[in-house]
């Protein structure tokens, strides 16, 4: 077996690492419950630069999966471009962000998306 062809294994077998974490997610959020979540913002130690939210999920009290996304942190990756929400976040009369999650068997949840309450109804924010 001479280098190209264990060149191409390897690759092989990388490529097929990653499409099964894909499969994984994608099998997740069509078989496991969403649900959505009010956040908190919060200032996170990490590492990794970039453009992306650090969300303290805080759901009410007695409601769906409150033991599994209560003060839970995730990482919500932005797009490059900033969107209409961002500039209006800090202000006092911010809207509520509310966060889209799904509630895998084990570990914590993941974000799908983010949406604005507007009148008691929770709006998805496009592009994002």
């Amino acid at each position: 077996m001479n280098s190209l062809h264990k060149g191409i294994i390897v690759g092989a077998l990388q490529c097929s690492l990653v499409f099964s974490l894909a499969g994984k997610l994608v099998y997740d959020r069509a078989t496991c419950p969403r649900v959505w979540v009010k956040t908190l913002r919060f200032d996170p130690n990490l590492p990794i630069r970039g453009r992306y939210l650090s969300l303290l999920l805080s759901p009410d009290p007695g409601g769906p999966y409150f033991d599994r996304t209560n003060n839970q942190r995730v990482v919500f990756f932005m797009p490059e471009h900033p969107a209409d929400f961002e500039s209006a976040r800090f202000r006092r009369d911010a809207p509520e962000l509310w966060a889209e999650v799904t509630i895998p068997r084990k570990g914590p949840p993941r974000p799908i998306r983010l949406g604005i309450k507007k009148d008691s109804e929770i709006v998805p924010i496009p592009g994002l």
